[in-house]
C-alpha cells in the first residue's frame, strides 16, 4: 500500500504539461489564463492537470472573483521526493543505524533529546491552544507549522489502512468542528489522506507532512 500511495504522488509529476506548469508557478503565483496562455493551451487543459497536481499538494489554489490563481507548494515538491527515497532505503538500514547510535557521543544523545523535548512542548503547546477540553477545535489555524500539528493530531485518531466513505469522514470531523469541509481538504492538500471516488485512507506515515522541520 505504501508502494502504491508514493507511486500515485509522483504520478502527478509524470507530464510535460504539469512539469512546465510548476516550473512557471516556481516564479510566483500565477492564475488559469496567464498558464493557459505561457503553455499555449486551453483554459480546461489547465484545470484537468490542475486538479492532479492539486490532489498530489504540489499546488495550492485560490479564487479572487472570476479567477483561480495558483501557487507552488515547494515544502510539498520536497517532501514528496523525501517519501520515495526512505520507503526504497529504509529496508537496508537496521544493523548500520544501530552501529551509528553505538558510535554517537553523550553530546550529541543529549542534544537530541532537547530537540525532542522542545518539539513536544512546542507541539502540547499548539493543541492547548487550539482544543478546548473537550477534544473541540477552537479553529483552524493559519499558521502552516500550527495547522499541521493538528492535522496531524487529528489523522492519528484515524485507522491505518481503513477505508472511510466521505460520509464517515464528514462526521468524524464534524465531532471536533462544523467546517468539515475545509478540514477535508486540508487533509488532502497535506497529504494526511488519499481520496480515490469519495472514499478516504491514511496515507502512509512517511507522506505525512514534517512540521518539525518548518521554522
Amino acid at each position: 500500500m505504501q508502494l502504491e500511495k508514493v507511486v500515485a504522488y509522483h504520478k502527478a509529476l509524470a507530464d510535460p504539461t504539469r512539469i512546465r506548469m510548476l516550473i512557471l508557478l516556481a516564479d510566483g503565483e500565477r492564475n488559469g489564463l496567464e498558464l493557459a496562455e505561457r503553455l499555449s493551451l486551453a483554459p480546461a487543459t489547465i484545470t484537468h492537470h490542475a486538479a492532479k497536481l492539486r490532489e498530489a499538494g504540489l499546488i495550492g489554489e485560490r479564487r479572487e472573483k472570476n479567477a483561480i490563481y495558483f501557487s507552488l507548494n515547494e515544502y510539498f515538491l520536497r517532501d514528496g521526493a523525501d517519501a520515495a527515497t526512505e520507503l526504497i532505503l529504509r529496508s537496508r538500514g537496521g544493523s548500520e543505524r544501530e552501529e551509528t547510535k553505538t558510535e554517537m557521543d553523550e553530546s550529541r544523545r543529549s542534544g537530541e533529546q532537547a530537540r525532542r523535548e522542545e518539539l513536544e512542548k512546542y507541539r502540547s503547546g499548539v493543541l492547548r491552544s487550539f482544543f478546548d477540553r473537550e477534544g473541540r477545535l477552537k479553529s483552524i489555524p493559519a499558521q502552516l507549522k500550527k495547522k499541521l500539528v493538528v492535522l496531524e493530531h487529528l489523522a492519528q485518531k484515524l485507522e491505518a489502512g481503513r477505508k472511510y466513505p466521505e460520509k464517515e469522514i464528514n462526521a468524524f470531523i464534524r465531532e471536533v468542528h462544523p467546517d468539515f469541509a475545509t478540514l477535508r481538504r486540508e487533509f488532502i492538500m497535506h497529504q494526511f489522506l488519499f481520496r480515490e471516488k469519495e472514499v478516504y485512507e491514511l496515507n502512509p506515515v512517511e507522506m505525512w507532512p514534517r512540521w518539525a522541520e518548518l521554522s
